[in-house]
């Protein structure tokens, strides 16, 4: 894995497919796999930036991503990291901490000034993780509406 490498996904292909139906069961059971239109719209979209480790000595295969979502409000241009993903065959050999960086390095690159995540208590490592790198435990009350 000294190899692994942090690229974007710009455009939409077999094996970014392939990646996101094999690894987006390992964040949530109840979210349904994206489709081909789904990750095409996302990864044209102005907001969000799709990050992918790949190992250049294993063509094909991708063992994390992120999302990087940035986009402006009246105060700043904002930044959210979503939905890291490391396939759990790769974890605990620092891909996580490479797809926070490269992401927090390209909100700085974009003109954020600072980024935001949640992350459930349960998952401990990846707490570890966002704290390892810089971040900070906000006070703060998130509040969710679902529309049916």
């Amino acid at each position: 894995m000294e190899t692994m490498k942090i690229i974007e996904i710009t455009e939409m292909s077999q094996q970014v497919l392939d990646a996101f139906t094999r690894l987006l069961p390992q964040l949530s059971s109840s979210a349904e796999p994206p489709t081909w239109e789904d990750l095409a719209d996302m990864i044209q979209s102005k907001a969000s930036i799709v990050l992918v480790a790949v190992d250049p000595e294993e063509i094909g295969n991708i063992f994390g991503t992120l999302t990087l979502v940035v986009f402006r409000i009246p105060t700043g241009i904002r930044a959210w990291i979503e939905d890291v993903i490391v396939d759990e065959a790769a974890r605990g050999k620092g891909i996580g901490e490479l797809l926070v960086k490269a992401a927090l390095e390209r909100a700085k690159k974009e003109g954020a000034k600072t980024v935001d995540l949640t992350s459930r208590p349960s998952r401990e490592a990846a707490n570890r993780l966002y704290r390892r790198c810089g971040f900070e435990l906000r006070q703060t009350n998130i509040y969710r509406f679902t529309i049916n």
